[in-house]
């Protein structure tokens, strides 16, 4: 599958085809501390990041939403005192495209230096 954080988004439409199940066993371990979930019947990928105050924490949503601009993919985010809640799905096809597992790796990498 290659390194995740290396890659770049794909250009997506409603066309677009969801990743498999397969697709998803494979992807997943390269960003073991996401969780898959369902919302409204559409797959997500979600994980909490924990800061020391709201300032880190609102640099952290800054460098996503810079990433996400860079990307053309953009996510849900809650940001909170202490706390980052991140969010991937593809809105076009209301579910998970390899860009949400590319932008979680991404977003992984964000978190590791801003810490």
């Amino acid at each position: 599958m290659g390194n995740l954080k290396q890659q770049k988004c794909d250009a997506c439409t409603g066309d677009s085809p969801p990743v498999t199940e397969e697709e998803i066993s494979k992807l997943h371990p390269e960003i073991p501390e996401w969780n898959i979930k369902e919302e409204n019947g559409e797959k997500l990928l979600e994980r909490v990041f924990k800061f020391k105050d709201f300032k880190s924490a609102l640099n952290f949503t800054n460098k996503i939403g810079e990433e996400a601009e860079n990307q053309e993919h953009h996510p849900a985010l809650l940001t909170e005192y202490g706390k980052v809640t991140v969010m991937w799905w593809t809105h076009a096809i209301g579910g998970l495209h390899r860009n949400d597992f590319i932008m979680a790796a991404k977003t992984d990498e964000i978190a590791a230096k801003s810490r």
